[in-house]
């Protein structure tokens, strides 16, 4: 029997906390519960799996913004958390509104903790007691893999094999391609009456259904996902266990029936070769396997986003509608692709690369690096190596461009050039002594009246010092820039155009904004 959220929340270890439902109301009492887990840390959404009920005491909550707040709602949905119970009091004294609606629309249910409880007691509680439900759901899910293969065994479809899924879970199953394709579909028997599953996506079902995705890889490529519509009173975490169970089976299914093409696999294989600094004789090897000339001119392009499974299938459309061979592997983490180019035209390939890149659909947190042009494949792993340093440069928010759009993050590697040299020759005494020497004063002004001149500077010279661009990407009026630029003039000893000194204090501007631990090259 499925333990559910309302279940929790008369338990004796909660109820003390006397807690009430503030958004979501309508699906709580029915929520299931895989796991309990307490953190205040706001960055937790990634180390979830799903299914939990996360309970914090808010204090992190009480310092951050009300951007991040709403942020950390949709994260916590888009990762499958089950609710969110928050402790009120001193330092959060009730749930901001703005969480509230954005619960809703998220149809995340959310507690509000009246009263302080010692979370330890509670998750100890509830935990033993989801341990004892989740052994029998292990032992149901591992008999529905079994019996799947079974049916893989003796020849069975897809949809036979799905069929046998959906029957254990009493969920609607779809199998897609990675490109959206439906692979198979199957119902459980007593809803063989109702519509196709695959065909229900737009359409209305129980609003109580819950969807679990499963990506499915085959030989590390991903081919295909899984999706589990648990109806009802359905167990979903059996559904979600089930799922999980049925991965290698159904790899192996794909891999009779639609085996992946020696050249996808090359490709994935050769990413993987020259990311771990494989020896030049297995990329000679790779390279023409997966249609990458060995000895052409290469750029590595390097993806971290939430969805990066995904956004493989969108960049390879886009580097092959642009005729550019490539490769490329997604794991959870990045996405990385090699693309070749054209001879004679490498710099306006590439550029029409970083502008296909600009045009794709990408969800919030994606941030892309294009790395400089290469020459063969043995020299690909420093393209790659480049285009990871200018996404760790541009951790640091000062290190983004003025003008950077939110969602749509793509970084150029040339634009980062001369940081990314400093950061393989300079150490970090020469760095700041450099700095000093040509920002001293100006350092000290912005550290005593609180200014931001240093920063005023470098937008000015990255904009070749035109006042009227730098005044429009600092958000000031012109007149209030002249009065900066003078007051900085003043500081450096007079107006640095047509002087030497011009590219010295734009390499000390460009220092001065690095973050603090790059490469591992400061502390």
């Amino acid at each position: 029997m499925p333990i559910r959220l309302q279940d929790v929340l008369n338990h004796s270890t909660l109820i003390a906390a006397e807690p009430v439902v503030r958004a979501a109301a309508g699906i709580a009492a029915e929520t299931q519960l895989r796991w309990i887990h307490s953190s205040e840390v706001l960055d937790i959404a990634p180390l979830l799996g799903g299914g939990e009920l996360l309970l914090t005491g808010g204090q992190a909550l009480a310092l951050a913004s009300d951007t991040r707040r709403t942020g950390y709602i949709r994260e916590l949905a888009e990762r499958g958390v089950a609710a969110l119970a928050i402790e009120t009091g001193t330092e959060l004294p009730s749930i901001p509104s703005s969480m509230i609606s954005a619960a809703e629309s998220a149809g995340l249910p959310l507690i509000e903790l009246r009263k302080t409880v010692p979370f330890v007691g509670v998750m100890e509680a509830i935990n033993s007691l989801l341990v004892s439900e989740s052994a029998g759901q292990l032992q149901q899910a591992d008999q529905a893999s079994h019996a799947m293969a079974v049916e893989l065994a003796h020849g069975g479809s897809l949809d036979r094999i799905l069929a046998v899924l959906a029957e254990a879970t009493g969920s609607e199953v779809v199998l897609t391609s990675t490109a959206g394709a439906t692979l198979a579909s199957a119902v459980p028997a007593e809803g063989a009456d109702s519509s196709n599953p695959a065909e229900a996506e737009d359409g209305a079902r129980d609003h109580r259904t819950k969807v679990i995705h499963v990506d499915v890889p085959v030989r590390g490529v991903p081919a295909a996902r899984l999706a589990l519509h648990v109806q009802g009173d359905a167990d979903v975490n059996l559904a979600r266990i089930a799922g999980s169970r049925s991965v290698d089976i159904l790899a192996l299914a794909l891999l009779q029936r639609m085996p992946p093409g020696l050249k996808e696999m090359a490709g994935a294989a050769l990413i993987r070769a020259v990311d771990s600094g494989t020896q030049n004789w297995r990329l000679q090897q790779l390279a023409p396997a997966a249609g990458i000339p060995a000895a052409g001119q290469l750029v590595a392009v390097v993806i971290r986003s939430p969805e990066t499974q995904q956004l493989r299938t969108a960049v390879e459309h886009l580097l092959l509608r642009a005729g550019h061979p490539s490769a490329s592997y997604a794991d959870n983490a990045e996405l990385l692709v090699l693309a070749g180019l054209r001879p004679g035209d490498t710099q306006g390939d590439r550029n029409k690369i970083i502008t296909g890149l600009h045009s794709l659909a990408a969800p919030d947190g994606t941030v892309s690096a294009v790395g400089p042009v290469t020459s063969g494949i043995a020299s690909a792993r420093w393209s790659l190596a480049e285009a990871r340093l200018t996404l760790q440069l541009a951790a640091d928010a000062e290190a983004f461009r003025p003008g950077s759009r939110p969602g749509a993050r793509v970084l150029d590697a040339q634009e980062f050039a001369v940081e990314r040299l400093a950061v393989e020759t300079m150490d970090e005494a020469r760095r700041e002594e450099f700095i000093r020497q040509e920002l001293g004063a100006i350092l000290d002004h912005d550290a005593q009246r609180r200014s931001v001149l240093v920063e005023t500077l470098r937008v000015w010279l990255d904009s070749g010092c035109n006042t009227a661009q730098a005044a429009r990407e600092l958000h000031v009026e012109r007149q209030s820039m002249h009065q900066r630029l003078q007051r900085i003039f003043s500081l450096c000893g007079g107006d640095p155009r047509g002087t030497g000194r011009l590219v010295a204090l734009h390499l000390a501007t460009k220092l001065a904004s690095l973050p603090r631990s790059v490469g591992g090259w400061r502390n």
